[in-house]
C-alpha cells in the first residue's frame, strides 16, 4: 500500500513540472492527473507531447497512476451516456500513451423517472464497453464511489455486479456513508472484491475511521495505493509532509 495524491485539490494550480518535483519531495508515489487543471495533460495533447509526458514520468520515481475523468453513464439520454463513453476513450487512449494505469468515472446520481435498475444497468452496459477498450490498451476503468445517492455501497455493488468486467473496478472514496455505526467494515466487506484504487481525505477527520480502513486494506491484500484528495491549503508543501506523516502512523502495524 502507497501514498500518491489526486491533483484535486491541493496540486491543482502547479504546472506538470512542479506536481511531479513537489510529490518527489514529500515523499508520494504516485498521482492522478484530474481533468481541468493546470497541468495541461489532456487528451487535447498531441502524440509528440504524449510521450514527452511519458518520458517525464520515465524519469520520475512518481508513477502516473491515473487521470481523474468526469465521465459519467447515469443518464437518461441515451445520446448523453455515448458522449460519455467516447470521451472517456479519449482518455484511455491518452492513458495508454502516456503509461497510466487507469481511468476514474463517476456516477454522480439517480435521474428523476427513471426506475433505478434501470439507472444501474445503464451506467453497467456504458462501463462494459469501456472495460473492453481499456484491455485492449492495459488500461483499468476506475468508477468512483460518488453522487448523492450513488454513493452508497449496496448501489456500487449492485453497479459492480452488473457490470461483471475484470477490466472494471471501483475507487474507494472515503465517504461519511462508508461509516455504519462508527466502522467502516460493512461497506469495505461489501465492496472490496472491485476495490482498484483508493481515495483518502482529511486524515485528521476523527468521524472516518481511517486506522480501520487501512487495517482492512492491509489484511485484504490491497497493495496498490491510497491517493489524498483534499482541501486547497495555503502551504501545501507544508501540508503535504504533515499528511504525509500522519499517513505513515495510520498505516503502521
Amino acid at each position: 500500500m502507497m501514498l500518491g495524491s489526486v491533483t484535486y485539490n491541493v496540486l491543482k494550480d502547479w504546472d506538470l513540472e512542479t506536481v511531479i518535483t513537489k510529490l518527489e519531495e514529500t515523499g508520494f508515489e504516485a498521482v492522478e492527473l484530474r481533468t481541468g487543471h493546470k497541468h495541461g495533460v489532456e487528451p487535447s495533447l498531441n502524440q509528440a507531447e504524449r510521450a514527452k509526458v511519458r518520458a517525464r514520468f520515465e524519469k520520475s520515481p512518481v508513477r502516473l497512476l491515473s487521470y481523474g475523468s468526469t465521465c459519467e453513464f447515469h443518464n437518461a439520454d441515451p445520446n448523453v451516456r455515448r458522449k460519455n463513453i467516447e470521451d472517456c476513450k479519449l482518455f484511455i487512449d491518452l492513458a495508454h500513451d502516456t503509461g497510466a494505469w487507469g481511468v476514474k468515472v463517476r456516477p454522480n446520481g439517480f435521474p428523476k423517472d427513471v426506475p433505478r435498475e434501470q439507472t444501474i444497468q445503464n451506467i453497467a452496459a456504458c462501463l462494459r464497453e469501456l472495460g473492453d477498450f481499456g484491455a485492449g490498451k492495459g488500461v483499468e476503468i476506475w468508477l468512483e464511489v460518488h453522487g448523492s445517492e450513488t454513493q452508497a455501497p449496496p448501489v456500487c455493488a449492485a453497479i459492480m455486479r452488473a457490470t461483471k468486467h475484470d477490466s472494471v473496478g471501483l475507487c474507494w472514496n472515503s465517504n461519511p456513508t462508508d461509516v455504519v455505526n462508527g466502522s467502516v467494515k460493512q461497506s469495505f466487506d461489501l465492496l472490496r472484491p472491485w476495490i482498484k484504487n483508493c481515495h483518502i481525505n482529511e486524515l485528521s477527520n476523527e468521524k472516518y475511521p481511517y486506522r480501520e480502513l487501512f487495517t482492512l486494506l492491509r489484511q485484504s491484500k490491497y497493495e496498490r495505493y491510497t491517493l489524498m484528495e483534499a482541501a486547497e491549503s495555503k502551504e501545501p508543501e507544508r501540508f503535504m509532509r504533515y499528511y504525509r506523516a500522519l499517513w505513515k502512523e495510520l498505516t503502521r502495524p
